[in-house]
């Protein structure tokens, strides 16, 4: 099969596409046809040796995928022929992928395969963040950072279907566009946010920032949270790791949480089939539709890649076989 390897750790151009052998199943895996494949910054740091994660070279890359079931356990829900979703570390990236069961999810047939490849780490991530770390409830003022990109436009979007008013934080005119269309209620720039911020609640501030960018946004983020509010810490794509002043947390009665979906979800048993299904209406609906901003052979991954290292991507970024 084709496969698209991690040969060297110096970033996207070190990965290449090669003709492997196709992956054995293993006795609790699914073997999955792959259709699509998305693209996520954590490969990105797989590409680099960065991540937390580090396979022995040369690996095949890829994190997130939808295809049909070609073999399945025994005792498994799953049949061949099965429509399905799945998320892994590695091995998304090629035309045949073998995924331990409990990380392979229906995909209901209104949803496409490239919009299924976008589905498991994002949503699940937003879920998590939004109902167990922040405990979202209805009629709450969300601001989402970095909202144009795969996190922030899956969270907009879960976030306006439970209820919520969704304020984007964008760095420009087409950022703003991407963000309304996932369900952004108002945008404002990145320069200057807190203010705009203070001026669209009345003073008030806003009750949950989501942040997946870091960087030197995050202490005007504390200081656009009303009393009682919450910064839930998503990840860092803006390169730089911020620092807490706990005096802020004290004089604003306010809380910083992490949100570490994977460490959590993958160490409970059933969790994310849960996730799924609190999921599912909301898919079958439509309130929760991926924006992909460009789909790519795999022959072109170094370039797909590329993309979101060198942050030029709006909403996601899909790999087709």
């Amino acid at each position: 099969m084709r496969a698209v390897q991690v040969v060297r750790l110096d970033g996207p151009a070190a990965v290449e596409v090669h003709d492997v052998p196709e992956p054995a199943r293993g006795e609790n895996e699914v073997l999955i046809d792959v259709r699509a494949a998305g693209v996520n910054f954590p490969d990105v740091l797989l590409t680099k040796g960065l991540y937390q994660y580090k396979p022995e070279l040369p690996f095949v890359l890829g994190s997130e995928l939808a295809g049909v079931v070609r073999e399945a356990p025994d005792g498994s829900a799953l049949r061949p022929g099965d429509r399905v979703a799945a998320f892994s570390i590695y091995g998304g990236y090629a035309e045949v992928a073998a995924v331990d069961a409990d990380r392979v999810l229906p995909l209901p047939d209104q949803v496409s395969f490239t919009a299924g490849a976008c589905l498991p780490m994002n949503y699940l991530t937003a879920h998590f963040a939004l109902l167990v770390r922040a405990q979202l409830r209805d009629g709450q003022t969300v601001l989402v950072q970095g909202a144009a990109g795969g996190v922030g436009t899956a969270v907009t979007q879960l976030a306006r279907a439970l209820g919520a008013r969704v304020i984007a934080v964008v760095s420009s005119d087409a950022k703003a566009e991407v963000a309304k269309a996932a369900g952004a209620h108002e945008t404002v720039a990145v320069d200057g946010f807190k203010d705009a911020v203070k001026e669209l609640t009345d003073g008030h501030g806003v009750d949950l920032v989501v942040d997946p960018v870091g960087g030197d946004r995050f202490t005007d983020s504390l200081r656009s949270l009303a009393p009682f509010g919450r910064l839930l810490v998503v990840g860092f794509t803006g390169g730089d790791i911020p620092t807490v002043r706990v005096n802020r947390l004290l004089l604003g009665n306010i809380d910083v949480a992490g949100v570490a979906w994977g460490g959590y979800a993958l160490s409970r048993p059933g969790y994310v089939a849960q996730q799924w299904n609190e999921l599912l209406p909301h898919l079958t609906a439509g309130r929760l539709d991926p924006l992909i901003s460009e789909t790519f052979p795999l022959e072109k991954a170094a370039e797909a890649i590329a993309r979101i290292d060198e942050r030029r991507v709006t909403g996601k970024v899909v790999l087709e076989p």
